[in-house]
């Protein structure tokens, strides 16, 4: 049976979602303003009724307050110290991380931060260092507003339809949740990004023990195929990038049919 409630942390109230399976612990972190319902797909799946899937909202996202204090908590780090607080309140002490999109970023700052990371998977992230921005993104008119600190609905909602898919029909909730987003993290964010302030991911991924999975749609929008294909990674998983043809940014709303059956191999490989 699903559960939900709240995590009272130091980064602000945040509101969690859990499918009520049995098995290890798996912490999805949803993407720059958005909510924990994108992963919905995932969690009314065969997956949600074998492991313990949690998602949680971000701090200035969805359910979730805004953060208290804006400078310590929007940015990368800050989000990580976000989860990781998150963890701690839930007493969660090993999960393996699935990311998407600015999730993804967190969710490899986990992987070196957090003793009990498993495993990580990532989608349409590129595991990036300051220097890498230009060649790891696609040049987009939505690139733009990934750090604008106000959204008009319009630019909201091109935003949250560029993320779902091109002709993929838009949910309601999900224009919502680009509005509702608290703005001010845009800013913040890119400002550490640009200061160097966040973990080099491309580093991460070079050194990190642990399993790592990277998974890209092939008509991904925003982030460089070739980029990914490019990197060292100490630990791989099926040591490939996999790229789904004909998925965008968000192949698990988008083609659930095709992710699921491999995330499901992913964690009965690295989670038991």
């Amino acid at each position: 049976m699903r559960k939900s409630g709240f995590a009272d942390t130091a980064h602000g109230r945040l509101a969690w979602v859990e499918s009520g399976g049995e098995g290890p612990a798996v912490l999805f972190i949803h993407g720059n303003s958005a909510c924990k319902t994108y992963f919905g797909r995932q969690f009314e799946s065969e997956i949600g009724r074998r492991y313990r899937l949690i998602a949680f909202d971000l701090p200035g996202h969805g359910e979730s307050s805004d953060a208290p204090d804006p400078e310590r908590t929007y940015s990368i780090h800050g989000f990580a110290d976000a989860a990781m607080a998150f963890l701690e309140a839930r007493g969660i002490g090993r999960a393996v991380i699935v990311g998407w999109s600015l999730g993804g970023h967190i969710a490899l700052e986990l992987l070196a931060r957090w003793p009990g990371t498993v495993a990580a998977w990532i989608t349409g992230t590129p595991p990036a260092g300051t220097a890498d921005m230009q060649s790891a993104f696609l040049p987009s008119e939505n690139m733009g507003l990934t750090f604008k600190e106000s959204f008009t609905e319009e630019e909201a909602r091109s935003q949250a339809q560029a993320g779902v898919g091109a002709g993929v029909p838009l949910e309601p909730w999900m224009l919502e949740a680009a509005m509702r987003a608290d703005g001010r993290f845009r800013p913040l964010m890119l400002r550490s990004i640009i200061e160097g302030r966040d973990l080099d991911g491309r580093e991460i991924a070079a050194t990190a023990p642990q399993p790592l999975a990277v998974v890209s749609g092939g008509a991904e929008p925003f982030v460089n195929n070739a980029f990914l294909t490019s990197l060292a990674y100490r630990n791989l998983w099926d040591g490939k990038v996999h790229i789904l043809d004909g998925l965008g940014h968000m192949p698990f709303w988008q083609a659930p049919e095709r992710v699921n059956p491999l995330l499901a191999r992913f964690l009965d490989e690295v989670a038991r």
